[in-house]
């Protein structure tokens, strides 16, 4: 089976996709001749020309208010958000007309549209280029967010978006995008949105967690096996719907949970997955619902020690599943 990177699963979807679908039309910053800022549409411009990979103006409302358009009126658009950290100007776009098209019209009109953009930190990109947008979206009604971690999940999940009849924001956190391999069939095949996945099973307590965040547990779940502690890794994998369903059953198998994101903690994703823990598997919890998440500081910083220091890993992982475990 084919090993890829995140950003070459991305690269080659996107290109088959708008191959299949002539509907599918690409628009963004630099997403042309550039080939984007981390070179996710390379090679796009070339193969589908200027009328399907659109160069657009720095201005992220009319990006998202372009692609509303396009979407009302038959096509199928990717917009491309160079940075999580621009999209909010485009704010009142997402979540007051694309999110709640459908509802206001009685289901007469929807907004099949792919919202595509790079989130995260860990790669020295400074209070605009680094901030994590998932807890904003995921409030939102009529809009799915999803956030793969792999690049079989990344493929499958990008073929599902494609095919939603409504709003997908699709995140991808960047220093994903060359840091991790992975198996990527080369047959076409559909990750469902709002299905959790397992990535390493375990008995004594579950981590959940997404993006990068997943690999870091991946990581401690190994540093914890050489103590005797087994941990299973929960990747949720969409974020809008959570799947209530896999977090209960994981939960209840192993009685404790430790919630990693690098959102600052304070109305992070992560208190939402504990309350659908603390309201459906409460008997079964042997320890407190623990969270680890970046501190409430306004903005990840630049310096080195400094975004280590607000970033999650594998050793603060270890000793808070530790800790958790010790109950």
């Amino acid at each position: 089976m084919p090993i890829k990177t995140n950003i070459e699963a991305l690269n080659e979807t996107l290109a088959a996709e708008m191959r299949r679908d002539a509907r599918i039309i690409m628009m963004g910053e630099d997403v042309g001749q550039r080939g984007g800022v981390f070179r996710a549409t390379k090679g796009l411009f070339e193969e589908f020309g200027p009328g399907r990979v659109i160069d657009s103006p720095l201005a992220e409302l009319s990006i998202i208010g372009v692609g509303i358009g396009m979407a009302l009126n038959g096509l199928r658009p990717i917009c491309e958000i160079q940075f999580a950290d621009f999209i909010h100007p485009a704010f009142n776009q997402i979540v007051n007309e694309a999110a709640k098209i459908r509802y206001r019209s009685n289901s007469a009109y929807h907004v099949p549209l792919v919202i595509r953009t790079p989130y995260g930190g860990g790669i020295s990109g400074g209070l605009y280029h680094s901030q994590s947008i998932e807890a904003i979206f995921a409030h939102t009604p009529g809009l799915y967010v999803v956030a793969p971690s792999t690049p079989h999940d990344t493929k499958g999940l990008l073929r599902a978006a494609l095919r939603a009849e409504d709003p997908v924001l699709f995140l991808e956190h960047k220093k994903c995008y060359r840091l991790i391999k992975g198996e990527v069939p080369a047959e076409d095949y559909d990750v469902p949105i709002g299905v959790a996945e397992v990535k390493r099973a375990g008995g004594d307590l579950t981590i959940i967690a997404w993006g990068l965040m997943l690999h870091e547990s991946l990581r401690a779940a190994e540093a914890l096996a050489r103590d005797g502690i087994s941990a299973e890794v929960l990747d949720l994998r969409t974020l809008a719907p959570l799947d209530r369903e896999a977090i209960l059953a994981s939960v209840k198998k192993t009685g404790k949970v430790l919630i990693v994101h690098e959102d600052t903690l304070t109305g992070g994703l992560g208190a939402e997955v504990a309350a659908i823990i603390a309201q459906g598997a409460f008997e079964y919890l042997d320890g407190p619902i623990t969270r680890l998440a970046g501190p409430d500081v306004p903005a990840v910083p630049f310096s080195h020690p400094l975004e280590d220091f607000f970033m999650p890993n594998a050793a603060k992982i270890v000793a808070a599943a530790r800790k958790l475990a010790a109950y």
